[in-house]
């Protein structure tokens, strides 16, 4: 098992001792990790993933702990954030991005260099290198429509670059997610466009996003992928879930595909909630709703 003296003899690296996971999710709810180290670059994430190999420590990166649930008992081994890892770079109509770079960020890159193409992503509150891997999408764009590669490291610490050819992308899943490689950066490949039209395009999808997600209340994001044939909101609309609550956390009011933290919720709330939500979507339709949330660590 890793210790604080192996971590500390990498320069430079930011790191923290049995540390709430609360204080970075999204939920804000989430025991401990054991140890918490944000790198700051490629080389520094190479030497802890290899450090967690060499000592046979758990390792768990969460990119910037946006769409998942970290269990009340924390985690254990090396816990990885990348949010310092969001250096943005933009060369004609290509952006690479930094795995820990603001998904929005990066948009709002895209338009200050009048590049269009990226507006569907304006308002997904996640990592670059979380958006890779899972392949996410909004108002009918999803990553794989602009991708044109990403350097990912596996376990043993090896850089590899996989063009968006070979990522295997499906509905919330790559290549990457399939072999659980960990996304350093990504390039997209965006075009030449009317600086006014994207901003409008981008203002549209963000008052939508605004009008129809409870964006007041922390969360996990979207809870379940989309059945096909159907949108997961409105079943469980249909079941009568909408406005129902375990603990401090609810079935948002104002879109029902979302689970609210409202007064100090924990992560065995969220399970229950989704446990409920499923059961009673399932008898109410025939429907069984499947998590696109990640669900992780330990119970207490």
């Amino acid at each position: 098992m890793i210790n604080a003296s192996q971590l500390e003899k990498i320069p430079n690296l930011e790191i923290k001792i049995n540390h709430p996971l609360s204080e970075y999710t999204f939920t804000k709810v989430g025991g401990s990790a054991d140890f918490l180290a944000f790198p700051s670059n490629q080389e520094q994430l190479i030497e802890l993933v290899q450090l967690a190999k060499m000592t046979d420590t758990p390792l768990t990166v969460l990119g910037n702990a946006s769409n998942l649930i970290v269990r009340d008992g924390g985690i254990r081994g090396l816990v990885i954030l990348l949010e310092k890892m969001n250096g943005i770079k933009v060369t004609g109509a290509i952006i690479e991005a930094m795995a820990g770079a603001s998904l929005i960020e990066t948009t709002h890159s895209a338009l200050a260099n009048e590049l269009a193409g990226f507006e569907f992503a304006c308002g997904i509150p996640g990592s670059v290198g979380g958006a890779v891997f899972m392949n996410a999408g909004a108002y009918g764009g999803e990553i794989k429509d602009v991708l044109i590669s990403c350097t990912a490291i596996d376990e043993s610490g090896n850089v590899q670059a996989i063009e968006a050819k070979d990522m295997a992308f499906g509905y919330r899943k790559s290549a990457v997610s399939d072999k659980n490689l960990i996304v350093v950066s990504a390039q997209f490949q965006l075009a030449k466009g009317n600086v006014e039209q994207i901003k409008a395009k981008m203002d549209e999808l963000t008052e939508q996003r605004q009008s129809m997600q409870p964006l007041e209340y922390p969360s996990c994001g979207s809870v379940f992928k989309r059945p096909e044939g159907y949108f997961a909101g409105r079943l469980i609309k249909e079941s009568g879930m909408q406005g129902y609550r375990i603990g401090g956390v609810e079935v948002s009011t104002k879109h029902a595909g979302f689970m609210v933290n409202v007064n100090h919720g924990s992560a065995e709330d969220y399970e229950n909630l989704i446990a409920k939500v499923i059961e009673q979507v399932k008898e109410a339709s025939g429907v069984t709703l499947e998590t696109e949330v990640r669900i992780i660590g330990e119970k207490l």
